[in-house]
């Protein structure tokens, strides 16, 4: 064997991962197919902070600086991921793309466009926001406008006095609207379907706190018991066309659909700052029509419609994990 564990991808996971090996002296080889660890944070639009308290956020035996806001901004991450990367000494080979991972007789066989590693384990950590999603809609290649994905979107200040629409409301989709709202933009949100809004902190208390406080409460009555919070906590949002979706929260959560954490968004929202329209029918050259008839003239178009894994492309189906640190039969395989 070249080494005891491949680790695909140095963003947080993979540096987390790397860290424990070094501190149990274990070996291990991590690649990266960019040129710098954290990629992904890096690339981030700018007004981007931590949804999660710092406290829950930081990765293992290294806690975040205590002079570090409650909740970290983008910048910041990055530097504290680099210190990280130092600390432990873990050096990836930068620049290197998986091409496949197969199994071998004692374990697996990575290969890359120039090389060929063998090794007992495999750490596939190379995250959920792998590969932007750009769906398809009717007649968007008439439309005159920009259109980007939201991993493109750095900052408003390109889109000052212009009208945007913003399709998706995830954490992305809203707090990419409200960026714009604040700069001087005219952001519009197309949301499909029913989405679920929580306050970052819920009467002075961070929602993620409250979250875990209410775990053990049974199912259904933290079904009707959260409806009634958040109505206290914003407001009755269906008359701004945000609708709850009858699933209730924490179930979503469980399935991985993570709420909207609401920044600043709803007030926005409240205050006619940023305008709620459906889903859309069809786009035009000015614009696009929505599945209520409505017609509105857009200078450019933001796609937050998320992020796939990806992890497809070089990990045949026969050794995927059902479910992340799930062990293979001969050896093991985990997803992060």
């Amino acid at each position: 064997m070249d080494t005891n564990v491949v680790i695909v991808g140095a963003g947080p996971a993979g540096l987390a991962v790397g860290a424990c090996l070094r501190r149990a002296g274990v070996d291990f080889i991590m690649l990266e197919k960019a040129a710098e660890v954290a990629p992904a944070w890096r690339r981030h639009y700018r007004r981007l902070h931590l949804h999660t308290v710092k406290s829950f956020s930081s990765l293992p035996f290294v806690p975040f600086p205590s002079d570090h806001p409650r909740y970290v901004p983008r910048e910041k991450v990055v530097a504290y991921l680099d210190a990280y990367a130092e600390r432990f000494e873990l050096r990836p080979r930068f620049g290197v793309t998986v091409d496949t991972i197969r199994r071998d007789a004692d374990g697996f066989r990575v290969e890359t466009g120039s090389d060929v590693l063998t090794a007992r384990h495999v750490v596939v950590a190379s995250g959920n926001n792998a590969q932007p999603i750009v769906p398809t809609f009717p007649e968007i290649e008439a439309f005159r406008g920009k259109v980007l994905h939201s991993a493109d979107y750095t900052e408003a200040a390109p889109y000052v006095a212009k009208k945007v629409l913003v399709v998706g409301m995830g954490n992305t989709g809203a707090e990419i609207a409200l960026d714009l709202a604040e700069s001087g933009a005219h952001p519009t949100l197309s949301v499909r379907k029913g989405v679920h809004i929580v306050p970052r902190q819920l009467f002075g208390v961070p929602i993620q706190m409250v979250g875990i406080a209410s775990r053990p409460m049974p199912q259904a009555l933290n079904d009707w018991m959260f409806p009634k919070i958040l109505n206290l906590a914003l407001g009755r949002l269906e008359k701004y066309g945000l609708v709850r979706p009858k699933e209730g929260i924490l179930k979503q959560i469980d399935a991985g659909r993570i709420p909207v954490i609401d920044v600043g968004t709803v007030a926005a929202i409240k205050a006619g700052k940023i305008k709620v329209a459906p889903d859309i029918k069809r786009f035009g050259e000015s614009g696009a029509t929505f599945v209520d008839g409505r017609q509105e003239e857009f200078d450019a178009v933001i796609l937050a419609t998320g992020y796939r894994p990806a992890y497809d492309k070089f990990l045949p189906a026969e050794i995927r994990p059902p479910k992340s640190g799930v062990n293979a039969r001969a050896s093991e395989l985990s997803l992060y």
